[in-house]
């Protein structure tokens, strides 16, 4: 008996006609109110969207660089190998084998010592005299922050005379990398506290001087998200003029680091500033509908 009666209220319900017209006038009446809000703002405006677009171009650069750092630092671990040389009479088959079982190695390479004396003799005048050379490996490594960790494991074998790698290069771009993300970091928590801080001032201006209309509409039974949307959707419009102004010289950065790239003919990393402009804006606008919620809320009991 139940389901029956289900069925028909869905049947029925399906039947009734939506009030498109009412719903789009509810919209219309909801992005005049938002503009309505922008225009009794006034100048204060230009500040509001002149520090978000500042705080949103060191957040772009500072993440775009970080992108590239990180593709340098990728390129030389690429290339960046370690030296393993060998105590005579080593089998370097079976030392292969071994650092090849050691984490974070992606290939090994067997330079016998033949290979690397007849190289040497093309390069420099050397008088006839016995290889003094050692067999050598070339271990390569997925990440320049692994280096460390497979050379001490490599150190540790008894049959390694010694061991080579570009140890400072290596530290410094890690090091390099580790300061740009941290900074990104930082400006993302910066551009939050500030951008919260200044809407909410703005906000509590716009909800000031429409004290008595918002008093009136809600003892009308208005909705509380009626009153709340217009306010929400004026924080979000800051956030994206801010991005939209921080775009232009976000192209003068990613100019500058392709220009890079080519120098060191190290490949730029793809959709880089299509990512970098895409979350960008997308932070903007939730930081800044996201701070006129909670301004919203701390001063407007709705």
């Amino acid at each position: 008996m139940n389901s029956s009666r289900m069925q028909i209220k869905k049947k029925v319900k399906k039947h009734i006609p939506k009030d498109w017209l009412c719903e789009l006038r509810i919209l219309y009446r909801l992005t005049k109110e938002t503009f309505n809000g922008i225009q009794r703002t006034g100048i204060v405006n230009l500040v509001i969207i002149t520090t978000m677009a500042a705080i949103l171009i060191i957040f772009g650069s500072f993440f775009r660089s970080a992108i590239s750092i990180s593709s340098f630092a990728k390129e030389l671990g690429n290339v960046l190998e370690i030296s393993v040389y060998l105590k005579q009479g080593t089998d370097a088959n079976i030392i292969k084998k071994r650092i090849k079982e050691f984490n974070h190695v992606e290939n090994v390479t067997i330079i016998p010592k033949e290979t690397s004396w007849s190289n040497l003799k093309r390069e420099m005048d050397l008088p006839d005299m016995d290889n003094p050379l050692p067999d050598t490996l070339h271990v390569k490594v997925d990440k320049p922050e692994n280096i460390d960790e497979v050379f001490k494991n490599v150190k540790k074998i008894k049959s390694v005379e010694d061991m080579s790698y570009a140890q400072d290069l290596a530290k410094k771009i890690e090091t390099l990398n580790k300061i740009v993300n941290t900074i990104t970091v930082l400006v993302v928590i910066i551009m939050a506290i500030l951008t919260v801080t200044i809407i909410n001032n703005t906000i509590q201006l716009v909800i000031q001087s429409r004290k008595d209309e918002i008093e009136i509409m809600r003892l009308m039974g208005v909705s509380n998200w009626y009153i709340r949307f217009p306010l929400i959707m004026q924080g979000a419009l800051y956030g994206f003029a801010g991005a939209l102004i921080a775009v232009v010289p976000l192209n003068v950065v990613q100019n500058g680091l392709l220009n890079m790239h080519k120098f060191f003919m190290v490949p730029a990393p793809m959709y880089a500033q299509n990512i970098v402009i895409s979350i960008m804006f997308t932070m903007a606008i939730l930081f800044g509908a996201g701070g006129s919620f909670l301004c919203i809320k701390k001063h407007l009991q709705v």
